[in-house]
Formats: structure tokens, sequence, C-alpha cells
């Protein structure tokens, strides 16, 4: 399977936009790109200004011939862990269910890009988490991550986290990434690259409109080999 798992370092770190970024990129160049996330939590809040629901994002950006609903096969209105959403709506997150979904996603595609929930290791269920899909699903891991304070030990414990289960880190993508970057973020930078002996990239502030242009900008043929 081509294509690659969009991590991030926790919640609100930039995974969605990275992940369509990426979608959008490859469908602009003329591949059949699918999207797969396997929970969508939150649908009960307000909208965040231009940006649809997770699953809206994806489907958008993506052109294979994906719903919304395809992207996501779990679905579920409070802002929480998704076990503990899918728990409180009287569901079961069931793992062969999502490899299941994110593989026929797959199916005739060019490229998955798969974006998880959370951090890799948020539980999706009894005994499987985010990491464990990554694995299912052996694709290389893209991790999302702010450019502030606190991101350099949150990303490096991600990228040991996917390293300790034979997880390949493709990159970091560090969002949104400004057009005059600080002093602290130029060194944050650096310092994941160099202790984390990972490519970090960046990537600009963007809007749902811009994501192909955005996306274009990060390091695409290293990650999927073409």
């Amino acid at each position: 399977m081509r294509g690659v798992f969009v991590a991030g370092t926790g919640t609100g770190v930039g995974k969605s936009v990275v992940a369509a970024a990426i979608c959008a990129a490859l469908a602009a160049r003329g591949e059949r790109v699918a999207a797969f996330k396997p929970a969508v939590t939150g649908l009960d809040q307000e909208p965040r200004g231009d940006w649809p629901p997770d699953h809206e994002l994806l489907a958008a950006a993506a052109s294979a011939e994906q719903s919304a609903d395809d992207v996501a096969p779990y679905r579920f209105d409070p802002a929480l862990s998704p076990h503990y959403a899918a728990e409180l709506a009287g569901e079961r997150i069931e793992p062969q269910r999502l490899t299941a979904a994110a593989r026929a996603a797959a199916d005739g595609a060019d490229a998955l890009v798969c974006e998880g929930v959370g951090g890799l290791l948020v539980p999706l269920g009894d005994e499987f988490s985010v990491r464990d899909l990554a694995v299912e699903l052996g694709l290389p891991v893209v991790i999302a991550a702010s450019t502030g304070l606190g991101t350099i030990n949150h990303t490096l414990l991600t990228v040991e986290s996917a390293r300790a289960a034979a997880l390949s880190v493709a990159g970091v993508v560090m969002t949104p990434w400004p057009v005059r970057p600080e002093p602290i973020e130029l060194s944050n930078r650096a310092t994941i690259a160099a202790l984390g002996a990972v490519e970090v990239s960046g990537l600009a502030p963007t809007s749902p409109d811009a994501l192909a242009e955005a996306g274009a900008t990060l390091p695409l043929a290293a990650w999927l080999g073409g």
C-alpha cells in the first residue's frame, strides 16, 4: 500500500490540515488519492471559521470518489477521545472494521492518506490504539507538530513511540510555520531534526482553498517514492 499515516503530537496540532494538504497536492498533480480517518469526534462543536469537520475536509481534498462518511467510519458528537465517545454512544470501535475500511479506501487509489486521532497512543478501542492502526496499515508516518514551546519534547516522544513499534518516520511537519519565524521556532525545528534524526518541514498557514499549493511545498516524493 502506498501512502502516509499522518500522526500528531497531540490534539489540535494541525494533523487535519497537513493530511488535507497532502491529499490536495497529490490530487492536483493527477493522482487518485484516497483519505481515511478512523474516527471523528467533536461534531457538535462550532465550525472553526472556514474549516469544515475533519472528514469533510479530507473528502473534499482527496480525488477518489469518497463521501465524508466513507472517509471516517466512526463519527461522534462530543469532543472526546474516540474510545470514550463510542462508549457514551453505546458503540464499540472494531479494529477489524477500521483496517478493512482503510484498505477498501486504498483499493484502486494511487495513494492513501490516513489521518490519526490525537496522538499515537490515543486508544480507539480495547487494547487498540492509533499506533496499532498505523502498524496494521504499514504506512510511513508523518508527524504533525506545533512550532512553539513544548514541541521538542512532544515531537521527540512521538518519534520514539513510532520507532518503538517499528514504524518508519518519514518526516515531521511543523505547522503553522510562519513567514518570519521567531528564533525559538528556528531552534525548535533544528533541535528536533538533530535529536530525532528526522527531516523537519514547515507548512505555512493556509486555507481550504489553498491546500494544494501549501501541500506542494512538502517533500511528497521522498515520503511516497515518486
